[in-house]
C-alpha cells in the first residue's frame, strides 16, 4: 500500500506529541530568542533586488499578449499594484525574522483572497479562496502580508494614517486572539470548525455595513454554474458552446487543436479524484473549452473554462488554470510535492475548512502542472468600495480568525499562541512593520510607473 506524503514540518511538530503545557512553554520560551518586538522591523537590505526586476522575473513563463492586462490591472493604484506583487513581498519576508514554525502557509493573504463560496452541502461559508502560492512556511509571514493589506487597503479607500493603523493592529490582535482559542480545542473541533458568510452580516458595526455585507451574501446566491451557464454560453448550430467576450472570455484560433488539448487534461484530471466523483463526471461530456483571463496576479497564466454537459439542460462548468511554483519556494525549505497542481490542491484541502468536491490536478505534454475546480461555485467577496474605518476592522477580524482556523489545522496553534501572549507587543509590531512595509509598497508602485514611462513595461487596458 502507498503511503501517505506527510509533510516533514508536520513531522517534526508532532512527532514527540509533547503534551499542551511543553508546547506551551516552549512557545514562550522562543520570545527570548525572537522578541516579538522583532516583527515590527523592516529596512530594505542594501543588495534588495529592484521590484521591477521581480516583476519582470514573475511575467516569465506568461501568455505573452496578456502580460500588458496585468501590468495594467496592477497600476490602478497602490492597492493593485500590492495586490499583484507577492513574489516580491516574499523575498522581502524572506529577510524578517521569523520564529521558525511552520505552517501551511497561503503565501498570498491579503484581504481580497478570503471570501464566501459554497460547501459540498451548499452551505455559504467564508474563509481563504486563493491558493495559487501556498506552501509549508513560517506563519508570520501570511500575517503580515494580511496586515499590510488592511493599511494599504484604508489608506486606499481614503481612511487615513491613523484609521487604517488602528484597523491593521486591530487584525493582528484577532489573530493572536484567534490562533490561542484554537490552540484551546481539541484536535477535530478545530478541523470541523467553519465560519458561516451570515457570521459577517452578524458582526458589522453599522447599518451601512450590514447592507453591503448582505449584497455580497445575496450576490453569491447568483453565482451558481446554473448562473455561469445563462451567462457564459450560447448555441450555436444547436449546440451550446462557450461565449466569446475576449479578453476576458475567448477560444483561441486554433480552437479544435485546443479542445483537444483540453480534453487530454480533463480526462487525466478526472483520475485524481475520489472514486465517487469520478463516477459523477462520468455522467458529462466534456463539448467546448475556452481561455479566460482572471484576477490580477493569475492574468497571463493559462486559465480556461470547461463546459460539460449531462443532458441539454444540465450542465457543469469547471475552471481549469495552470499551477506555477508558489513564490515562497525559493525561501522555504519544505516543498513536499514536486507536482505544482497537486500542491495547490492540496494546501486548499488543508486549509479551508470544506473545499471543491471537484479540485484535483493534472499535466500537459509540454510539463506545465494544471489544478481543476468549479467555476463559480457562489463564490464571492467583499467589495472595499464604500467602506467605513469601523467595517473595514470587522473585516479584517473575519479575515484573521479565517486565517487562524488555516494555520492551526496544519501548524501548532498552541506553540504560536504561547509565543504570542496575551499581551499586544505582538499586535503593535506587525503594525508597525505594515507601516513601513507601506511606504515600501508606494515606492515600488512608482518604480513600476516611472518603468512604464520609460517603456521598459507594456501596458494594455483590458
Amino acid at each position: 500500500m502507498k503511503s501517505v506524503q506527510v509533510p516533514a514540518y508536520i513531522h517534526a511538530l508532532y512527532g514527540k506529541h509533547l503534551s499542551i503545557e511543553a508546547r506551551q512553554a516552549a512557545g514562550k520560551a522562543l520570545r527570548k530568542q525572537v522578541p516579538r518586538s522583532a516583527h515590527g522591523e523592516w529596512q530594505p537590505p542594501s543588495d534588495r533586488t529592484d521590484p521591477v526586476t521581480l516583476l519582470e522575473i514573475s511575467d516569465e513563463g506568461r501568455i505573452p499578449d496578456l502580460v500588458p492586462i496585468r501590468h495594467h490591472r496592477m497600476l490602478q493604484s497602490a492597492f493593485s499594484f500590492y495586490r499583484g506583487s507577492a513574489l516580491t513581498m516574499a523575498a522581502d519576508l524572506a529577510q524578517t525574522t521569523t520564529t521558525d514554525i511552520q505552517v501551511q502557509a497561503c503565501g498570498d493573504a491579503h484581504l481580497m483572497n478570503f471570501g464566501g463560496f459554497a460547501s459540498p452541502e451548499r452551505t455559504l461559508l467564508f474563509d481563504l479562496n486563493d491558493f495559487d502560492e501556498t506552501l509549508a512556511g513560517p506563519w508570520e509571514w501570511d500575517v503580515k502580508r494580511l496586515v499590510t493589506s488592511i493599511l494599504i487597503a484604508g489608506e486606499d479607500l481614503g481612511l487615513g494614517d491613523d484609521a487604517s493603523a488602528a484597523a491593521a493592529q486591530a487584525t493582528a490582535k484577532s489573530y493572536r486572539l484567534a490562533i490561542r482559542e484554537y490552540g484551546s480545542m481539541r484536535a477535530l473541533d478545530v478541523w470541523y470548525s467553519q465560519i458561516q458568510a451570515n457570521t459577517l452580516i452578524d458582526h458589522a458595526p453599522d447599518k451601512t455595513t450590514e447592507d453591503a455585507w448582505k449584497r455580497m451574501t445575496s450576490r453569491a446566491q447568483g453565482r451558481t454554474g446554473a448562473d455561469a451557464f445563462l451567462k457564459l454560453t450560447e448555441e450555436v448550430n444547436g449546440q451550446r458552446r462557450l461565449l466569446d467576450q475576449p479578453p476576458q472570455l475567448s477560444h483561441p484560433p486554433e480552437s479544435d487543436a485546443y479542445f483537444a488539448k483540453v480534453k487530454t487534461l480533463y480526462d487525466q484530471y478526472v483520475a485524481t479524484l475520489r472514486d465517487e466523483y469520478q463516477v459523477l463526471l462520468h455522467r458529462y461530456r466534456l463539448v467546448d473549452a475556452a481561455m479566460k483571463v482572471v484576477g490580477v496576479g493569475s492574468v497571463g497564466t493559462h486559465c480556461g473554462v470547461a463546459l460539460l454537459m449531462a443532458e441539454d439542460d444540465d450542465p457543469l462548468l469547471l475552471q481549469f488554470k495552470e499551477a506555477r511554483p508558489s513564490v515562497l519556494e525559493p525561501y522555504v525549505e519544505h516543498r513536499p510535492y514536486a507536482h505544482q497542481g497537486r500542491r495547490v490542491v492540496n494546501g486548499q484541502r488543508l486549509m479551508q475548512a470544506a473545499s471543491d468536491i471537484f479540485l484535483g490536478w493534472t499535466s500537459d505534454k509540454a510539463g506545465q502542472d494544471f489544478y481543476f475546480r468549479q467555476l463559480w461555485d457562489m463564490k464571492t467577496s467583499v467589495r472595499l468600495k464604500g467602506l467605513s474605518a469601523k467595517g473595514l476592522t470587522a473585516y479584517g477580524d473575519i479575515c484573521s480568525r479565517a486565517l487562524a482556523r488555516a494555520h492551526a489545522c496544519s501548524g501548532d496553534p498552541v506553540m504560536i499562541g504561547g509565543y504570542l501572549g496575551s499581551g499586544t507587543g505582538f499586535d503593535r509590531a506587525v503594525t508597525k512593520f505594515a507601516q513601513a512595509y507601506t511606504q515600501q509598497v508606494k515606492e515600488d508602485y512608482e518604480a513600476m510607473m516611472a518603468a512604464v514611462k520609460a517603456g521598459r513595461i507594456e501596458v494594455k487596458p483590458g
